[in-house]
């Protein structure tokens, strides 16, 4: 068997691994980035760019219904499936052409265009991809897995047969069906459920426990499923669900939130029930590595450093933060502690921050009202409605609500979860200055335009000073001396 030895290896080329690849390239030329799929990013290929891509002229069709409110005539819009699917393909493979550019400028002799397994904790099986001439294995001083995630798909849903799809395959449509069952109601499913809606496919979306797009606080989570059911078909709980085939129909019989029996047929399921991490394909079990209840290596999420020191993770494969940019920040990180290992160097994490492109947006940033309960973090909180916003109500999206969470005593916010218009931009507002460790008196002598959204998110910071028992409105100072007046 031919061996080849390196310094670095990256199992993976992905967001994690090419942002891995880059900092591992300063240090050193004895690098080997192994890919076995294609190139192009989960993002670029069947994810955060071809899902907007849908977004897109889904919006911009429903807003044709609010128009007459406006006082303007218009008609519902006439859908061209082919030509919407025409456009999210096209621009899918532009994104993901500017992704393979990037891996062509890499220096080819570090690509290995194949498979990989652990053979022992420094060595590696290869199994070449058709085609690609590479050597059978790979010893390395350090390892960075990246190897990214897959769909998972529950076996109860597996009778649909050739009709069941993930939402990878939605974006190879060449035209919008009549009617799809989406199950899962986490980002993905709720953003492609509405989007599919709204562009004149028959929908209903099946959740479990009543969870929608992984908001933890009940009051925005009931929000949120009033919103989304006043629009379109959901079931946050469906139970006895059976799916069956009859013919080239998906029957899914099903019992509803109300307790109704009910039995519909569509034309596609579309399984939406969260990623699995492909580390169970790379046997682990030959490494030594301590893994967890999932099968995931344990690491320090601030070297991304598991317990077979010289092994590192980093990206969808780690199943700890399933973000683009998340991605890239552990894949950097990585990277950088694998090139220099065995020093290490420990960095902080940014905010958290998720967004669910539904409309309105669902989002959160930084800790969440489920972990703060269980973390037993004495907080208050703050609120505002956006039904009587202003500016949302002049343009017709006044809809949502927003929750803010604050430590008593120090004032200092510590999250939020919202669901209401452009709520992207709060979002991002609020994960700066929580990263920044600021107090919820500090973020409102912070300038607030009028009219604007934002207003909304200044009316939640006054609630939330009240509920800390600081007064709607942060003491004046005097900018000598600094004493409140």
């Amino acid at each position: 068997m031919t061996l080849r030895s390196v310094d670095v290896a990256i199992i993976g080329a992905g967001t994690a691994g090419m942002v891995a690849y880059r900092q591992v390239r300063k240090l050193t030329d004895r690098i080997a980035l192994i890919e076995g799929g294609p190139f192009g990013t989960t993002c670029a290929r069947v994810g955060c760019m071809p899902s907007k891509l849908l977004i897109a002229p889904a919006e911009a069709r429903h807003r044709l219904q609010v128009l007459p409110e406006f006082g303007i005539g218009v008609g519902e819009g006439a859908v061209d499936g082919s030509t919407v699917m025409r456009r999210v393909r096209a621009e899918r493979d532009r994104f993901v052409g500017f992704v393979e550019d990037a891996v062509n400028g890499f220096d080819q002799a570090h690509i290995v265009r194949a498979h990989a397994a652990f053979e022992d904790a420094h060595t590696l099986r290869l199994t070449a991809v058709e085609g690609a001439s590479q050597v059978d294995r790979i010893k390395a001083g350090r390892i960075v897995i990246a190897s990214g995630s897959r769909p998972t798909i529950p076996s109860s849903l597996k009778p649909a047969g050739d009709r069941l799809i993930v939402n990878d395959d939605v974006f190879n449509w060449q035209d919008l069906p009549g009617s799809v069952a989406v199950f899962g109601i986490g980002a993905i499913g709720v953003e492609l459920g509405q989007a599919l809606h709204r562009l004149g496919v028959r929908v209903r979306l099946f959740g479990r426990g009543g969870g929608i797009a992984g908001l933890s606080d009940p009051e925005v989570r009931a929000c949120a499923a009033r919103t989304i059911a006043a629009e379109m078909p959901v079931s946050l709980d469906a139970r006895d669900v059976r799916v069956a085939r009859d013919g080239e129909a998906v029957v899914v019989d099903f019992v509803d939130d109300a307790g109704t029996a009910r039995s519909e047929r569509f034309e596609w399921l579309l399984a939406a029930t969260g990623r699995t991490s492909n580390v169970d394909r790379l046997a682990l079990e030959r490494t030594g590595l301590k893994l967890d209840q999932r099968g995931v290596p344990v690491f320090d999420p601030l070297t991304m450093q598991t317990s077979e020191k010289h092994i590192f993770i980093a990206g969808d494969s780690a199943a700890d933060r399933p973000i683009l940019h998340e991605a890239a920040d552990e894949g950097h990180l990585a990277g950088h502690n694998a090139a220099r290992f065995p020093e290490v160097f420990r960095h902080a994490r940014r905010t958290p921050l998720g967004i669910a492109f539904s409309n309105p947006q669902i989002a959160f940033a930084g800790r969440r009202y489920a972990q703060l309960v269980a973390d037993r973090i004495d907080f208050a909180i703050g609120e505002v409605s956006f039904v009587d916003q202003g500016r949302s109500r002049v343009m017709l999206v006044n809809q949502g609500l927003l929750r803010i969470y604050a430590e008593k005593g120090s004032g200092l916010l510590l999250g939020a979860e919202m669901i209401g218009p452009d709520n992207e931009h709060i979002a991002h507002l609020l994960a700066w200055v929580i990263q920044l460790r600021k107090t919820v008196g500090e973020v409102l002598e912070l300038p607030f335009y009028h009219p604007v959204i934002e207003e909304g998110l200044r009316t939640a910071l006054r609630h939330l000073n009240e509920a800390l028992g600081m007064g709607p409105h942060p003491p004046l100072r005097c900018i000598d001396c600094g004493a409140g007046a």
